[in-house]
């Protein structure tokens, strides 16, 4: 296992291929990002729970615990973004990654500039969020409290666990206060430059996620409001 010494929390790259383990390696280290690898999901989840990675880069098809597996064993107890980089490209397997907790998918082979944008897109907002915290941002819509700075969300006195992609979706409908947001407009607050073609559906599985989180339902929407040929915004309240 290779490891570069930062002074930052590494990004891990998961991968049981070594080509693809230094491919992208060398392309994230170009970028002042330290990297860490694991070659199975099993080494994988020590090294998330020993070094607290700031990114996991996720291939699915890995010896012993797969990366789905792996995937929803990490959501249970940690929120650390996860893009899913895998041969399993098609639609169906992009939406179900996202929908088991994934922020990004993006499908082997692929490009590494673009896996570097959608990487650093990804580090960018998450360190955002948490700058947040200097001037204590806090949204509220119904009984949903946002606390930006700490990336918490609670629905009455419950705490919701979102990803960071289902974080800054709710946030950037919330702070519209009302206003139709296009998917555009959502795949903007998600990635600040451009990423190549993006996955149609993205969006919207994220939204399906949310509301599945919040037990919203799209019928009589509380949170979030579905406008036809237009995208969503905050429900009224």
């Amino acid at each position: 296992m290779a490891i570069e010494a930062k002074l930052e929390a590494p990004v891990l790259v998961v991968d049981d291929d070594p080509k693809i383990q230094t491919l992208v390696s060398t392309y994230l280290q170009r970028e002042g990002l330290g990297v860490i690898t694991a070659s199975d999901g099993a080494i994988a989840l020590e090294e998330i729970r020993r070094a607290r990675p700031r990114l996991v880069v996720l291939d699915l098809m890995l010896p012993g615990l797969d990366g789905m597996s792996l995937l929803r064993q990490l959501r249970q107890e940690s929120d650390v973004p996860v893009l899913i980089l895998s041969a399993r490209g098609s639609t169906p397997d992009r939406v179900y990654g996202i929908t088991e907790g994934a922020d990004d998918y993006l499908g082997k082979p692929f490009s590494p500039a673009e896996l570097v944008v959608r990487v650093k897109a990804i580090l960018r907002r998450s360190t955002s969020d948490a700058r947040a915290g200097v001037s204590d941002a806090i949204l509220h819509h119904g009984d949903l409290t946002i606390d930006l700075g700490r990336r918490r969300v609670r629905q009455g006195d419950s705490e919701v666990s979102l990803t960071a992609a289902e974080l800054r979706i709710l946030s950037a409908l919330i702070a519209a206060r009302g206003r139709v947001l296009s998917r555009q407009q959502l795949q903007d607050a998600l990635y600040e430059e451009a990423v190549g073609a993006a996955l149609d559906r993205t969006i919207d599985v994220h939204i399906g996620r949310l509301r599945a989180k919040l037990g919203d339902d799209p019928r009589r929407p509380r949170y979030v409001a579905t406008v036809r040929g237009g995208g969503y915004r905050a429900a009224e309240q």
